[in-house]
């Protein structure tokens, strides 16, 4: 692989330009960066340059810093790894270049990439080019000026919203909105940004300072209550962020105290959030979605995919219907089977309120809605699965159910076809035994509702050929999941992770912790739903069939609550039928029921594990918990 080096060529035309070669996105490695100081300074030198045009190679600006260097700073606790990048190359050998730069943007420039770009005199781009400050979802802030240039060329409120979101725009947008001057063909590019360059240094195009603009930010009254809103957002929406918080404080520092100041201040909270818990943590999950999908003796060895055109999901309930939906709009075509009639139409009015529902948040347009569920089609037998080539299981947690289900898919599909379970917990070694095809079964476990959460859990089998599991990390890539590969197991690696947490929140209730308190304190802790609210969510059968199996797994250190059991005999089923530990009505936010109090306090008689029938303090629980070791050992 090639060494990232900075180009540097001068043309006949006295341009000189400066290309970043770093492939696949030309990221801002330290060589690159001090590949750059070097050629800038170099073109201030020359007496033969009179512009300079500065580009990436390979049809991409830049995607931004290199996020390594970051990790090394976690790894060895230095920041002095990080190179002064703000100040040194943007502020002084940049904008303050007493010869014109222009950024000739192609492909994507996001992150660090953008934010020199913005540093520029001008910027020219290819059509479609993505243009975004991403840094917030690595837990730290825009590094190189973006917190305040970007304000300043787009105004406060766009900039505000693109930094908080980390949502890229296109550069057709970029220059209705003012981040982008002009927008021409690759083809045409570097020779457009070539001239605009001279034409700044004849003074026949404005040589623009972004740094030093005021007119897009309006008045401080207007900057503040446009930052008020954003805290106010921040504060409802990600109270557990820092990085959040930082990014409008700083960007209210440089209105208040000039652009250069905010570029000080800026670099100061940077390297305060780069040490941050939050950005460890979220930079870990960076490399950890990256490493999905490398699985040894998978993905290394030469196998390519196969085309899934068409699938199959046996079970039209929550689940299934929302794979299905998941699936068409992955432009993969369905067959739904259902037992009967009701339960079939059911699944499909499910699957199609799932689409509608994202054409009314404005994440899908009609048109594709449409073209969606034209890929759908229900059937109430196996007659259509002769020419699949994915059947995805998911009926409920019954294991004999299963291998009679696999057995008759077996006999029907096509040899090729994938045998897929979307099992949460039960061993696939066990529901495949009483066929012949285990190479070609695994587990395919979506989370609810499957068609918007991300992960898919793909379990792999001693059994299963490597084939089958390139095949399935790449259906997951087409229908915008995160397809992680795990060993079979019972619980596999999610369930098993989770299955002692909701262990522990029922043991809590159990001695006495309020119920609702305990949902309260796991989302003031960062989780969106604390245990009980997702409970209700999933349905309670998931949750019986899923403590059977652990229970036979497990069986020397599960805890057994009768509380489940008593919830089901009271009616209550979550949200499926809007009654469980909230009370659900359309349209409206879960609200805790106080009926159901007198149920929780007949699961504490039943277990009667409060010491001398008092409540234990909350503290003491969780030292309780800890000394126990019952579910963590």
């Amino acid at each position: 692989m090639a060494l990232p080096k900075v180009d540097f060529e001068v043309g006949t035309d006295g341009v000189a330009v400066i290309t970043m070669c770093n492939p696949p996105v030309n990221a801002l490695a330290i060589p690159i960066i001090m590949g750059l100081k070097n050629r800038f300074d170099e073109a201030a030198r020359r007496n033969d340059v009179k512009a300079i045009v500065l580009t990436g190679k390979g049809g991409r600006f830049s995607g931004g810093f290199d996020i390594s260097v970051m990790q090394k700073v976690h790894q060895t606790g230095d920041s002095s790894h990080l190179p002064d990048v703000s100040v040194e190359l943007v502020v002084n050998s940049i904008e303050d270049s007493k010869k014109p730069v222009v950024a000739a943007v192609e492909g994507l420039a996001l992150g660090g990439g953008l934010e020199l770009a913005m540093g520029c005199h001008a910027r020219v781009a290819a059509p479609r080019a993505q243009l975004g400050l991403p840094e917030l979802t690595l837990g730290i802030i825009p590094g190189f000026g973006g917190t305040q240039r970007l304000p300043r060329l787009i105004g406060l409120s766009k900039a505000v919203e693109m930094m908080l979101t980390s949502k890229p725009i296109t550069s057709e947008e970029g220059r209705k909105f003012g981040l982008i001057d002009a927008i021409v063909s690759s083809e045409e590019l570097l020779k457009a940004s070539r001239l605009w360059a001279l034409e700044i240094g004849e003074r026949r195009k404005p040589w623009i300072r972004s740094l030093h603009r005021t007119d897009k930010i309006g008045s401080l009254s207007e900057a503040r209550a446009v930052l008020k809103t954003a805290r106010q957002q921040v504060k409802k929406t990600a109270p557990h962020l820092p990085q959040q918080q930082a990014c409008v404080d700083v960007i209210e520092h440089g209105i208040v105290h000039g652009g250069y100041s905010g570029v000080l201040k800026e670099a100061e909270v940077f390297k305060q959030l780069v040490i941050s818990d939050t950005s460890k943590g979220l930079i870990n999950v960076f490399f950890a979605q990256r490493a999905i999908s490398k699985v040894p003796g998978v993905t290394d060895i030469g196998l390519k995919p196969r085309n899934v055109k068409k699938a199959a999901v046996i079970g039209g309930g929550l689940m299934g219907s929302g794979i299905a939906t998941a699936l068409i709009l992955g432009n993969i075509r369905v067959i739904l089977k259902e037992i009967n009639s009701e339960f079939l139409l059911k699944g499909i009015k499910t699957i199609e309120a799932n689409v509608n529902g994202l054409v009314r948040r404005g994440k899908l347009t009609k048109q594709k809605a449409d073209a969606a569920l034209s890929l759908l089609k229900g059937v109430l037998d196996y007659s259509e699965f002769k020419d699949v080539d994915l059947v995805i299981e998911a009926v409920i947690e019954n294991i004999s159910l299963k291998q009679t289900i696999f057995g008759d898919l077996e006999k029907i599909c096509p040899p090729h076809c994938i045998l897929a379970s979307n099992t949460s917990t039960i061993d696939l070694d066990v529901v495949g035994k009483t066929t012949s095809s285990q190479d070609r079964i695994a587990g395919a476990h979506f989370f609810s509702p499957a068609h918007i959460m991300p992960l898919l859990e793909i379990i792999r089998t001693d059994k299963t050929s490597a084939q089958v599991i390139v095949d399935l990390i790449t259906v997951g890539k087409i229908i915008k999941k995160a397809p992680v590969v795990v060993g079979n197991c019972t619980g596999f690696a999610v369930n098993k992770t989770f299955f002692p947490y909701s262990q522990g929140a029922h043991l809590l209730v159990n001695l006495g912790v309020d119920v609702f308190r305990i949902d309260r304190l796991i989302c003031n802790f960062g989780f969106p739903i604390g245990p009980f609210q997702l409970q209700d969510l999933a349905g309670y059968g998931v949750a019986v069939a899923t403590s059977k199996v652990f229970a036979d797994a497990f069986s020397d250190r599960i805890f057994k609550s009768p509380l489940l059991d008593l919830l089901i005999k009271s009616g209550r089923n979550g949200k499926n039928n809007g009654k469980g530990y909230y009370i659900y009505e359309k349209g409206g936010k879960p609200k805790p029921d106080p009926s159901i109090l007198p149920i929780i306090e007949e699961s504490r008689r039943l277990c009667n594990i409060m010491p001398n029938g008092k409540v234990v303090l909350f503290g003491s629980v969780i030292l309780y918990l800890l000394l126990t070791k019952r579910l963590w050992r």
